[in-house]
């Protein structure tokens, strides 16, 4: 089984969702220590800004669109900068949403063609935005991402670790919740 594991956070050794995202893959790792990991990080290796002078080529084995279809998981550290994802993970997302190799168009609209791919997004969020957080309305990081995976016929899983930077105790209790939602993936 082939694993890719994605981190997207400029603030290294700090960052929450690196941390995630190690835990996430650790966990999956201990349950099939065959696992083929590929690793990427789009701060140290960042992508370009997509251009169509530069299409996205699954024949390329470097590619990020080859990377994402040959995975059967993919592990993503989003933090949320700005109420949204990283502009480094948006280059590669804007790589992998390619027509005819993770959707097509049918008569009724999009179809997503890479629904055998698990995603599971480690979200850190500096402030409260769930459901019924004051900011809910703010947060565009979680729900564009599972716009974009759902576009493509993936249901993503998500942990979250939000209000990180609320202090101390808040931060501590966030990352509790998180290492609860890793435990509890499926292996």
């Amino acid at each position: 089984m082939k694993l890719l594991h994605l981190d997207s956070a400029i603030t290294g050794d700090a960052s929450v969702s690196r941390r995630l995202t190690a835990d996430i893959v650790s966990r999956l790792e201990a349950a099939d220590p065959m696992l083929d990991i590929t690793y990427r990080d789009l701060v140290t290796d960042p992508l370009d800004h997509f251009t169509l002078a530069a299409p996205p080529s699954p024949d390329d084995p470097n590619s990020a669109l080859a990377q994402f279809l040959a995975a059967d998981v993919v592990v993503i550290g989003a933090p949320m900068y700005n109420f949204a994802v990283p502009s480094q993970l948006k280059a590669w997302i804007d790589r992998i949403l390619v027509a005819g190799s993770t959707f097509r168009y049918g008569e009724t609209g999009a179809v997503g063609l890479a629904g055998d791919t698990r995603v599971i997004v480690a979200i850190a969020r500096g402030n409260r935005y769930s459901e019924n957080a004051p900011a809910a309305h703010q947060e565009h990081a979680e729900t564009w991402l599972r716009t974009i995976f759902g576009f493509i016929g993936i249901t993503p899983e998500f942990v979250i670790a939000e209000g990180t930077l609320l202090g101390p105790d808040v931060k501590e209790a966030a990352l509790a919740d998180a290492q609860s939602s890793i435990d509890a993936l499926a292996a």
